[in-house]
């Protein structure tokens, strides 16, 4: 017979996983840009970029056990996604990394 609890579990490990991912490439990924780059791109400082994106991945490692879906990991989430999707592109179309 098929375990609703444990196909839930298995669901919320994988969500889990998945979004710890996207914030440490995040996280990574902010750390690589020299700190010109940001100015130059007109967006936050690096200082302020690593700060909210390395907040959101100990936050993630602190409730791995936990819920995925709570408003602090919801917004350190939203934060990585407009990084990746908004941000690391301004970066990369300045020039190459240094």
């Amino acid at each position: 017979m098929l375990n609703v609890f444990a196909l839930e579990l298995g669901v919320v490990l994988i969500v889990d996983l998945v979004l710890l991912a996207v914030k440490v490439f995040a996280f990574v990924n902010s750390l690589t840009w020299s700190g010109q780059h940001y100015t130059a791109a007109n967006k936050l400082t690096k200082p302020a970029w690593t700060i909210i994106l390395g907040l959101g991945l100990v936050l993630q490692l602190l409730m791995l056990r936990s819920s995925p879906i709570n408003l602090l990991s919801l917004a350190f989430t939203i934060a990585a996604f407009v990084y990746l999707a908004d941000v690391r592109p301004a970066l990369a179309s300045l020039s190459r990394r240094r």
